[in-house]
């Protein structure tokens, strides 16, 4: 359901359940840092009154939106803002998809879904290293630029390494190097674990 679109707006979005593990009171507390700097804040949960206390004029609440709205304005962003420490997180993989870059915190699986362009030349987001506010503000005003050049085509790019068709593709072609090896340890005693595995 996304897509890339043809230009940016001048805003960045945060998309959560407003639970306190999501740390959006972070988020929240850096754009308040940040009073130039426009963000949109999408979903619900019991932290929405405590979040709204806390904000800024420049933070704008937009509550649960449906699919189709939220890939709209994924696309539309300046970039993701993520500061959970998560197993996966499927939210930044989602805004790569929709050619977005993303600010995540530099733990968990934001390290192996997001590509660091401070790093890369294909890169699609930049990394803060302390759950902050000031950490956060620093990084997004150091690194406004590196996210401007952000090539959206990449961020997709990235994206498709998690996309049903390359699971697919990836557990086919291990399922068959582990028939394969099977057969082979069948024929002459070997390590079956090595053969499948040690790519």
């Amino acid at each position: 359901r996304y897509s890339v679109a043809s230009s940016k707006d001048n805003y960045y979005v945060v998309v959560s359940r407003l639970v306190p593990y999501k740390r959006i009171d972070l988020i929240v507390r850096a754009f308040g840092l940040m009073p130039e700097k426009k963000l949109l804040v999408i979903g619900d949960g019991p932290e929405l009154d405590n979040l709204k206390k806390m904000s800024s004029t420049n933070v704008e609440f937009l509550g649960r939106q449906q699919d189709g709205e939220v890939a709209d304005y994924l696309s539309r962003a300046k970039a993701l803002v993520f500061a959970a420490n998560e197993d996966f997180g499927i939210t930044p993989v989602e805004a790569q998809a929709a050619g977005t870059p993303v600010i995540a915190f530099g733990r968990g699986g934001a390290l192996e879904t997001v590509v660091d362009a401070t790093r890369s030349a294909h890169g699609t987001g930049v990394f803060f290293n302390r759950q902050t506010p000031d950490t956060l503000s620093e990084t997004i005003r150091l690194h406004e630029d590196t996210l401007a050049n952000i090539s959206p085509q990449d961020c997709l790019r990235n994206a498709q390494r998690f996309s049903a068709e390359c699971f697919n593709e990836r557990f086919v072609a291990l399922r068959d190097r582990a028939c394969a090896a099977w057969e082979d340890t069948r024929q002459k005693p070997g390590s079956f674990e090595s053969a499948v595995f040690d790519d």
